[in-house]
C-alpha cells in the first residue's frame, strides 16, 4: 500500500482546502470546486502526513462509485483520516465493507427498505408532517430546524424502528453529538455516557455511538424476545439460507439507520425550504402545478447534497481522468461539487424545481453502495411538500441560518423562519 503522495500525486496540480471545517462555516465552498473541476485530470489535496485525489465532476464519481473492485469501502474505511486496524474492524458498518461481505448484508436487510414495505408507513409520515406543520403555523415563527426539519426525520425513523416516541428527544442528541465528531469542535468528554471505550474505535469518534450502541442492543434484545411490526424486528430475525446478523452487524446498523435516516434527511428538508423561501417564485409554481412536487424534491436534493463526500482506497494502480493514481491511494468523491457540474446540469447555480434532467449524486453515484434509505428519503419530502402545498403554507427567513461547521455533512443547527399570511 502507498504510505506517501508518489511522483504522479507530487507533479499534480493542488487543491484548494476543502478539508478544514472552517472553510464550511458559512456553506459549501462551490468556488474552490469550480476551480477543481475546471482543472484538467485530477488534482491533490494534502490532508494530514499524506493526502487524496479529489474527485469532483459528475462522471469520475459515477466512475469510482460503481467500481467497487478498483476503489474499495473496505480498505480504509470511507473516512478522510486513516485508521489502524483495530479501529477499522470495530467501526466497521454496511458502508465500510466489499462484496462478498457488502452483498451479504446488503441482501439481510433490504427486504426492510424495498419500496412496498416503506409505503406501508406513509400515512405515519403523513401524520407526522401534518402535526408538526400544524404546531409551526400555529406559532406563526420559529427556528425551522428545532421545529419541523428535525423532529419530522427522527420521529419517522423512530416510529419505522419501533423506537418508543419519548425517546425520540435523547436520539436527536446523540446524534447532534455524532455530527459534532466530523467539526473541530467537539463538546463530549471520553467517558460521556458511560462510555469505557476508547472513542478512536467509534464512529465519529464519540461516545455517543457507544449510547447508541446500547440502546440499539437493548431495544434488539426486546424485539427477539417480544416480535413487533417494525424495522428493528425485521432486523433482529433478518435471515437468508439460515445466515443472520452478527451482533456487531446489527448494532452498527442500527447506528447508521438513526444517523443517516435522521440526520440526512433533516439537512435536506431544512435546506429545500430555505431554498423555496429565498426563491418563493419556484415554490408558487409548485403551489400552482402540483405535478411539480416530485421534480422539486429532486432537485431539493441536488441542491442541498445532505452528504458531502466519501472515500475510497484503490486496491491496486489505475488511471481516472488521465491521472495515474497508484495502489493504495485515498480517492474522495465530493458529491457536493458534483451534483453542481456544468457539464451535466444547466445553470446548476440556479433552484429550479421543474428541472428536467436531473441525475443528482445526493445518494451517492450509483453502484453497490447506492443510500438504502432513499426511497424513505424521498417519501418524507415528497410527503412534506404535498402538506405544505395543502395549507398554502408560505415561508420567509427572518435571519441567517447557524451552519455546521462539517466538511462531511452540509448540516444546519437552526435557521428563523415566519409564516407569510
Amino acid at each position: 500500500m502507498s504510505t506517501g503522495a508518489g511522483n504522479g500525486a507530487a507533479l499534480a496540480p493542488r487543491s484548494p482546502d476543502v478539508t478544514s471545517s472552517s472553510v464550511y462555516a458559512d456553506g459549501v465552498p462551490y468556488d474552490r470546486f469550480a476551480e477543481m473541476r475546471a482543472t484538467p485530470g485530477l488534482v491533490w489535496h494534502p490532508y494530514g502526513e499524506d493526502g487524496f485525489w479529489a474527485v469532483t465532476r459528475h462522471e469520475e464519481i459515477r466512475l469510482v462509485s460503481r467500481q467497487p473492485e478498483i476503489y474499495s469501502s473496505a480498505v480504509g474505511h470511507t473516512n478522510l483520516w486513516d485508521l489502524e486496524a483495530d479501529a477499522l474492524e470495530a467501526r466497521r458498518s454496511l458502508i465500510d465493507t466489499d462484496a462478498p461481505d457488502h452483498t451479504r448484508l446488503r441482501r439481510l436487510v433490504a427486504r426492510a427498505f424495498t419500496p412496498k414495505n416503506i409505503r406501508r408507513w406513509e400515512h405515519t409520515v403523513r401524520s407526522i408532517t401534518g402535526q408538526l406543520l400544524d404546531e409551526f403555523i400555529d406559532a406563526g415563527e420559529g427556528d425551522w430546524v428545532e421545529s419541523v426539519a428535525a423532529p419530522l426525520p427522527i420521529r419517522v425513523i423512530l416510529t419505522l424502528l419501533g423506537v418508543p416516541v419519548e425517546d425520540s428527544a435523547y436520539l436527536v442528541e446523540l446524534s447532534n453529538h455524532l455530527v459534532e465528531g466530523t467539526t473541530d469542535r467537539p463538546t463530549l468528554a471520553a467517558d460521556a455516557y458511560g462510555n469505557t471505550t476508547d472513542p478512536r474505535l467509534l464512529p465519529f469518534n464519540s461516545p455517543a455511538s457507544h449510547a447508541l450502541f446500547t440502546y440499539g442492543e437493548q431495544l434488539g434484545d426486546q424485539r427477539r424476545a417480544e416480535p413487533q411490526d417494525d424495522l428493528v424486528t425485521m432486523l433482529v430475525q433478518a435471515a437468508d439460507d439460515g445466515d443472520r446478523l452478527r451482533p456487531e452487524e446489527y448494532r452498527n446498523l442500527f447506528h447508521i439507520l438513526v444517523f443517516a435516516g435522521n440526520e440526512t434527511t433533516r439537512t435536506a428538508i431544512t435546506h429545500g425550504v430555505m431554498a423555496l423561501a429565498d426563491h418563493p417564485e419556484q415554490w408558487q409554481r409548485v403551489l400552482d402545478d402540483r405535478s411539480l412536487v416530485e421534480p422539486a424534491v429532486e432537485e431539493i436534493l441536488r441542491w442541498s447534497t445532505p452528504v458531502l463526500h466519501m472515500r475510497r482506497t484503490t486496491t491496486g494502480p489505475t488511471e481516472l481522468a488521465g491521472t495515474a493514481i497508484e495502489g493504495g491511494q485515498k480517492v474522495v468523491m465530493w458529491y457536493a461539487s458534483g451534483n453542481r457540474d456544468e457539464a451535466v446540469f444547466d445553470d446548476p447555480t440556479a433552484f429550479d424545481v421543474g428541472r428536467v434532467d436531473n441525475p443528482h449524486q445526493a445518494f451517492g453515484g450509483g453502484g453497490p453502495h447506492l443510500c438504502l434509505g432513499a426511497f424513505l428519503a424521498r417519501l418524507e419530502l415528497i410527503v412534506l411538500l404535498q402538506e405544505m402545498a395543502d395549507r398554502g403554507l408560505r415561508l420567509r427567513r427572518t435571519g441567517d441560518a447557524v451552519r455546521v461547521p462539517s466538511n462531511f455533512v452540509n448540516g444546519v443547527l437552526s435557521v428563523p423562519m415566519a409564516v407569510v399570511a
